[in-house]
C-alpha cells in the first residue's frame, strides 16, 4: 500500500505529464473507487486506476505498489554480457607468432666475440 502522494509521483513517472494527488482523486472518482487519502492506496485499487489512464501505463499495480521503485525491466541489457574463459584471455589467433619477439635494440653481429672489460 503506497501513499496518494506516492502514487502520484509514480504515475508522473511513467505519463508524459505531471500528476498530481488531486488528479488521483478525480481519476478515482471517475472510475468508481473509494479511497481514502489518509490509508492510501492498494494493489487492487491501484489496478482499477491503471485501467482508466489513457495513454496505458507498461506496469502492472503490483509493481506500482511495491515499496521498490522504478521497477526492475524485464527486458535484456541493452549490451550482451561479455563472458571471459580465464582473467586477461584475449580472443586472438591460436597460432603463435612465427619467430620470438625480442624487446630492445635488434642486435645484427650477434657471433662476434665480446669486448674485455
Amino acid at each position: 500500500m503506497i501513499s496518494v502522494q506516492e502514487f502520484a509521483r509514480r504515475l508522473s513517472d511513467l505519463a508524459a505529464k505531471t500528476v498530481t494527488s488531486h488528479d488521483v482523486e478525480d481519476l478515482a472518482d471517475e472510475a468508481g473507487v473509494r479511497i481514502d487519502p489518509a490509508r492510501g492506496i492498494d494493489a487492487g485499487q491501484a489496478q482499477q486506476l491503471l485501467d482508466r489512464v489513457t495513454p496505458s501505463v507498461t506496469v502492472t499495480a503490483a509493481a506500482m505498489v511495491a515499496s521498490l521503485w522504478p521497477p526492475q525491466e524485464a527486458v535484456r541489457p541493452a549490451v550482451a554480457p561479455v563472458l571471459f574463459s580465464s582473467p586477461g584471455a584475449v580472443g586472438a589467433p591460436s597460432d603463435g607468432p612465427a619467430r620470438p619477439r625480442r624487446s630492445g635494440p635488434a642486435h645484427a653481429d650477434r657471433n662476434r666475440p665480446r669486448r674485455p672489460r
